[in-house]
């Protein structure tokens, strides 16, 4: 890359990605129900609200709902983009110019080429469960809505992919 401040951003952007990711998997919005009780789901617990109540959270293993196969599939997804995103923030950072930690100047566009590809391969595997949880509501009964988690993680995703593009484009030798 020819200027340090575009890697910097690049760690910016990604780190914000992360952490949206890392929010979108936490927060129980997924998927909202309201009724007569309002539900939250989430990939990793559920929040029953009562009108007179206060909420009342339940891992799945304690509620009585079962775990749904594509919540199994959007825990993995979204568990190893958190990962590859991790990792590759580390190697964009370490091979960035703005750090010295490695030396050889044919590692370093090299180091940086393997972040974009991760950060790009993360925002993937953001996109597709959220797409299939928006996908799968269009023919939702009433009352059932998208939760916030869902425009999170698309955000998140998108701003992955585009980190991924902008280190490729400016690493790519001239």
């Amino acid at each position: 890359m020819e200027s340090t401040a575009v890697q910097m951003l690049c760690v910016a952007l990604g780190a914000i990605g992360l952490t949206g990711v890392t929010i979108c998997s936490s927060l129980p919005e997924w998927i909202v129900r309201r009724n007569d009780t309002e539900y939250h789901y989430g990939l990793w617990m559920i929040c029953v609200k009562n009108r007179t109540g206060a909420p009342e959270w339940k891992t799945y293993k304690d509620a009585v709902v079962p775990l749904r196969s594509d919540f199994h599939v959007a825990q993995t997804l979204i568990t190893i983009s958190c990962i590859l995103s991790g990792l590759s923030l580390l190697i964009l950072i370490f091979g960035s110019d703005f750090t010295s930690c490695v030396q050889n100047k044919n590692t370093k566009p090299k180091m940086i080429l393997a972040a974009g590809v991760g950060l790009l391969l993360a925002g993937l595997l953001v996109i597709i469960p959220v797409s299939w949880f928006s996908t799968n509501m269009r023919n939702a009964p009433e009352g059932v809505v998208l939760g916030v988690s869902i425009y999170i993680g698309w955000t998140d995703g998108l701003l992955m992919i585009l980190t991924g593009v902008l280190i490729w484009y400016f690493s790519r030798p001239k």
